[in-house]
This record gives C-alpha cells, sequence and structure tokens, in this order.
C-alpha cells in the first residue's frame, strides 16, 4: 500500500499543501488553532508520515548528531558513545554513528556523509595522528570539517584538536589530561616499585599515546628514576598481546639464566617467583594493551603480580571483570561524551558557545596487578 502524500492530507483538511505542511513539520509559522487541528486529524485518519527532511528544512535542524569513533566493539569509545547518547537524548536528537578505525580519510568520508544528511553537530572521539601516512587523510578530514563548520555545522572533537582544521567558529574541543594523568600514575608506581619499568605504547605519532608515554616518562623522572624501555605495538589489545609475548621472553631468559648461575629462588619475595626488585613494571598505554599483555604473560606460564606487574590507563568498564585487578588511570569516559556533544549542541542551537564545562579530570587508581609484595 502506497504511502499517504501530504497533498492528500492538505485535500481533505481542505488547506493548502503549504498550510498543512507547516503544521506537521514543525515551521514556527503556524496557523489557526481549529485549521492545525483540522490537518492533523486528516493527517491521523490517512496514517501519513511527516517527512524528517521536511521537517529538518522547516525547524533549520534535523534533529541529528554525527558521532565517529575508532571501534565501537572498544570499551573506551563504547562508554563515550553512552555519553554522547545520554547528552543526545536530553536534547530530543537521533545519534547516528561511523566507525573508522582511526584512519582519517575514513573519517572524513563519514564527516561528509553526516553533512550531506544536515547533520546539527558532529562528535569526534579517537587520538590523532602526526604519521606520514596519516597526512593526507589529514588535510582531507580539516578541509571537509572547515567546510561544515562553514557552512553552520558543529563539532565537538574529543582530546586534540584535528590536524589542519582551521575553522574558528562552530569548533569546540574537549581536552583530556592524558599527560598529567601518566605522570601521576608513574609518581605512584616509583613510590613501591624498585626495578626497572617498560612502557607498551601506540605508534608514534599517536597524540593520546606519545601525551601518555611523555607524561609517564616525566613522572618517571620527578621520581629521580631513569627513563623507561618504550615498545611500540598497535594501539589495541592485540598490540598489547604481541608486545607481552616479547616481554614473557624477556622474563623467562632472565629466569633461566639465574637458575644457571645456581641462584634459583635467591633473593625471592615469596620462594617462587622473582625479587621484587628485579620484577619489571609495565605500563600500558590504555587498558586494552593492559589487558593484551597480561593474558600474553599467562599464556607464557607467567603471573602477575608475582612475575612482573602491570597497569594500564582509561578504568574501562572490562576492568570490573578482570582478574588481577588492574591498575589503571580512572577517566570519566561517559561524561566526556556528554561535554563533546553539548558544547557542539550548545553552538548548534544558540549560534556561540554556552559557559565552558568544567575541565575533565580523572585520578589513579592502584589495585592488585602493581602489588610488590607478589
Amino acid at each position: 500500500m502506497a504511502a499517504s502524500t501530504l497533498t492528500e492530507v492538505a485535500r481533505l483538511a481542505g488547506v493548502s499543501p503549504a498550510t498543512a505542511s507547516r503544521v506537521l513539520n514543525g515551521s514556527a509559522r503556524k496557523p489557526g488553532q481549529d485549521i492545525a487541528e483540522r490537518v492533523r486529524q486528516a493527517a491521523a485518519s490517512l496514517g501519513y508520515i511527516p517527512n524528517a527532511q521536511a521537517q529538518g528544512l522547516a525547524k533549520s535542524s534535523s534533529g541529528l548528531i554525527g558521532l565517529i569513533v575508532h571501534d565501537i566493539a572498544d570499551p573506551y569509545f563504547a562508554a563515550i558513545a553512552r555519553g554522547v547518547q545520554e547528552a543526545a537524548r536530553e536534547q530530543r536528537k537521533m545519534v547516528l554513528l561511523a566507525t573508522t578505525e582511526g584512519a582519517p580519510a575514513d573519517e572524513r568520508e563519514a564527516v561528509a556523509a553526516f553533512a550531506a544528511r544536515r547533520a546539527d553537530s558532529i562528535v569526534i572521539a579517537g587520538s590523532r595522528s602526526s604519521r606520514p601516512e596519516d597526512q593526507e587523510g589529514n588535510a582531507g578530514l580539516a578541509a571537509e570539517l572547515d567546510r561544515y563548520c562553514r557552512n553552520g555545522g558543529h563539532v565537538g572533537v574529543v582530546g586534540h584538536p584535528v590536524v589542519g582544521a582551521t575553522a574558528t567558529g562552530g569548533y569546540h574541543v574537549v581536552p583530556v589530561p592524558n599527560e598529567e594523568l601518566a605522570a601521576s600514575l608513574a609518581e605512584e608506581l616509583a613510590a613501591t616499585h624498585n626495578g626497572d619499568f617498560v612502557i607498551i605504547g601506540g605508534p608514534e605519532g599517536l597524540f593520546t599515546s606519545d601525551d601518555r608515554v611523555r607524561g609517564f616518562q616525566r613522572g618517571l623522572s620527578k621520581a629521580g628514576r631513569p627513563p623507561a624501555e618504550v615498545l611500540r605495538s598497535a594501539f589495541n589489545r592485540s598490540g598489547g598481546y604481541e608486545a607481552g609475548l616479547a616481554l614473557a621472553a624477556r622474563i623467562k631468559a632472565a629466569r633461566t639464566k639465574a637458575e644457571s648461575d645456581g641462584i634459583k629462588g635467591a633473593g625471592s619475595d615469596d620462594g617462587d617467583g622473582p625479587a621484587a626488585s628485579s620484577r619489571i613494571c609495565i605500563f600500558a598505554a590504555n587498558d586494552v594493551m593492559a589487558i593484551g599483555a597480561a593474558a600474553a604473560l599467562r599464556s607464557e606460564g607467567l603471573r602477575i603480580p608475582r612475575d612482573a606487574t602491570i597497569a594500564g590507563f582509561d578504568d574501562i568498564e572490562t576492568l570490573r571483570d578482570f582478574r588481577p585487578a588492574l591498575s589503571t588511570v580512572h577517566l570519566p569516559l561517559e561524561e566526556i561524551g556528554r561535554q563533546a556533544t553539548r558544547s557542539a549542541n550548545a553552538g548548534a542551537e544558540t549560534g556561540d558557545g554556552e559557559e565552558a564545562p568544567a575541565p575533565v579530570t580523572g585520578h589513579v587508581t592502584l589495585r592488585r596487578s602493581t602489588e610488590t609484595h607478589g
């Protein structure tokens, strides 16, 4: 059965199609109450469904928010998305989602698609990159965002500004204090851990990872400790697992050498694992990398914190079920999503930003995975 048309509604109500449109599509110019009621009754009797695009034109708003994340299956992005959805619900808007695996070229395509659908605002969550292979994609993304903002669009970005973007109006950034919090984590760990530190970071040039690596090194320096070795890998669980296998081989080789030197169990805290002073402490630049590294150690017969200690960053919801409980830096991920959405949509609705939201804060949470008594 064909859908009823606006013309049919207008004919049944005895009004012009323009009048029917103003009633049903939300225009500020509304006819008298009796005419409006007649149009609504006609629409109900015909089962007419209003056209969302027409409503958007009438209201100068589509009621849509575009959300771009690297991977919605990653608990970090899932938590931010929940915050975006909550803020959108407050504003009676719907969220369109695009996942891009962090490729700027794919993010550009997502922005173009949201712009074509007249999204009121766009939220972008995910680390920016200065890697050479992302240079062209960054330029395309920046140009697409600038075009969107020049045409009245509003953007909320989590973390760092988009590389190369020049738009000043309609562009809002929610900074995350990754470097400062990583420095605090390093200082707290250095207060109880006497052995070496190793950092598992993402690819060099990935801003979020680089901030956290730099901050952790700064915290070690402040605590009077030498810089940590940095292992670079993919900024995900697989990358953490790969780095964890390399560290497991190193730990086992050191143990074999000690045993061959005739000092099996010497200096051990528990008569089985290594002494706390010889144990390495691993800092993974996000929690999913820490989970991957811990799984790799476990697959090689090593235990945390007996054979190595480990900490992550983000405090994702998945950690509730992770054992041993993982030390990490807590970030209010859902609140970050809400802030990015509200800051962008404040400009979308008022023409400029409202009062700046409170800065994002976080805190170090030490748990069983970094206990030094094994």
